[in-house]
C-alpha cells in the first residue's frame, strides 16, 4: 500500500481539498472492510477517531462518501480529511463570565455557579470553569490545571480557589493535603438527621456502577464529613433539614455520597437519591442543593489566614421558602469566619 501523503500537517476543522492523507489500495486487499484498512494505514489515529470521520463523510473512496463496512474491490483511491477532535479545544481561553471575589498576584477566588463545569473532560471539552480562566488570566497556561487545584460537581455552586503561580499552587497543594484548607457548605437534604454527627466512610468507585462513586467501597479512599443541623422544614408531610457540612478530606462526590449512605439524601441530586420521598415530585429543583459557602485557608505569600463566604445563589434562596425555611436560618459571615479562624488556628 503506498504511504499516506500529508500535504498540511496540521488538521483543521472543516474539509478542504487541499488538507487530506491520500492512500492507494492495492488489489490483493479486495475484499476487506474500509474502516479495518483505515486502521491498519493510519495507526496515529484511534478507530473510534477513523470510524467517527468515515461517518462524518470526511473519508471519500474514489471520489464517493461510503460506510465504515464499506467492502474495498481494490486499486481504489481514498483521500482522509482529518478532523479537529474536541479535546484539541480543551486548553482554548473563552471568554466565560466568572464571578471573582477575591484575587491578587497569587490567587484567585471563585464563587462558581451551577451548571459550570470546572476541568474539560469526555463531554465537556469545552465551556469549562478552566476556559474562562485562561481568557481572564493567559500565564495560567503555564500552570498544571490552570492553576486549578481542587473542584466542585458540575451543579454545586460556591467558592473555589486558583492558583496564579507555581508556588502558590504547591502551596495550596499541601494546604489540602495536610487538610488545613478550611471548606462549608450548605445542604439541603431528605429526611430528620440528628443536630449533629460526623460520617467516616471510605469513598470509592461504585462496584456495579463506574458512574458513581459509593461509600464504604472496598477500594476508596478515608473520607470524613462532620455536619450540624441548622434548620428542620416540611415538603407536604415528608421531613426536609438544612445542614452545614465540613469536610476533612475532599473526595469526589463526598457529601453526596455520605449523606445519602445515612439516608438523607440531597434535594434534587439526580444520582444519589436511593431514598428520596415521593414528595420530591412537588419540588421543581432539578440539581443538589448544594452550596460551598466558606472557604478558608493560608496565604502562599501573605502567611496569614485568609477566609471568604458567599451566600447561595437564587435558585436556592428560592427553594428556602419551599422548604418552609426562612433566610434568617442560614449562616452568618461574621459568626462563620470567627468560627473557622478559631477552627483552623487550634
Amino acid at each position: 500500500m503506498a504511504l499516506p501523503q500529508t500535504p498540511e500537517s496540521n488538521p483543521i476543522d472543516y474539509i478542504d481539498d487541499e488538507d487530506f492523507i491520500s492512500l492507494e489500495i492495492p488489489m490483493e486487499m479486495a475484499g476487506e472492510r474500509l474502516d479495518k484498512v483505515l486502521a491498519g494505514s493510519l495507526p496515529d489515529f484511534s478507530r473510534n477517531r477513523l470510524k467517527s470521520w468515515v461517518e462524518a463523510g470526511a473519508v471519500m473512496v474514489d471520489g464517493k462518501v461510503t460506510k465504515a463496512r464499506y467492502l474495498l474491490r481494490g486499486g481504489e483511491s481514498i483521500k482522509v480529511f482529518p478532523q479537529e477532535m474536541p479535546e484539541q479545544f480543551a486548553f482554548s481561553p473563552e471568554d466565560i463570565e466568572l464571578e471573582v471575589i477575591y484575587k491578587d498576584e497569587s490567587i484567585i477566588v471563585i464563587n462558581k455557579p451551577p451548571g459550570l463545569v470546572v476541568h474539560p473532560a469526555a463531554g465537556n471539552w469545552s465551556g469549562t470553569l478552566l476556559n474562562g480562566l485562561l481568557f481572564r488570566y493567559p500565564e495560567l497556561k503555564l500552570l498544571p490545571r490552570a492553576g486549578i487545584v481542587h473542584r466542585l460537581d458540575k451543579d454545586t455552586s460556591g467558592l473555589m480557589v486558583v492558583a496564579r503561580t507555581s508556588q502558590a499552587q504547591t502551596s495550596l497543594v499541601r494546604q489540602l493535603q495536610d487538610r488545613t484548607v478550611g471548606r462549608r457548605y450548605l445542604a439541603w437534604v431528605w429526611g430528620e438527621p440528628p443536630s449533629q454527627g460526623k460520617v467516616l466512610a471510605s469513598v470509592g468507585r461504585d462496584q456495579r456502577d463506574r458512574l458513581k462513586m459509593a461509600a464504604g467501597s472496598p477500594q476508596g479512599k478515608p473520607a470524613a464529613t462532620l455536619f450540624r443541623r441548622l434548620a428542620k422544614g416540611l415538603v407536604g408531610e415528608a421531613p426536609v433539614a438544612l445542614l452545614e457540612c465540613r469536610l476533612e478530606t475532599g473526595r469526589t462526590h463526598q457529601i453526596r455520597v455520605h449523606l445519602e449512605s445515612l439516608g438523607y439524601p440531597l434535594v434534587g441530586d439526580p444520582v444519589y437519591k436511593k431514598k428520596t420521598p415521593g414528595a420530591s415530585k412537588q419540588l421543581s429543583f432539578h440539581r443538589q442543593a448544594l452550596h460551598a459557602f466558606a472557604l478558608s485557608l493560608q496565604h502562599p505569600e501573605k502567611n496569614q489566614l485568609m477566609t471568604w463566604f458567599k451566600l447561595p445563589p437564587q435558585d436556592l434562596m428560592e427553594l428556602l421558602p419551599q422548604l418552609g425555611m426562612s433566610e434568617e436560618i442560614l449562616p452568618k459571615e461574621a459568626s462563620v469566619i470567627a468560627s473557622i479562624n478559631k477552627e483552623l488556628q487550634s
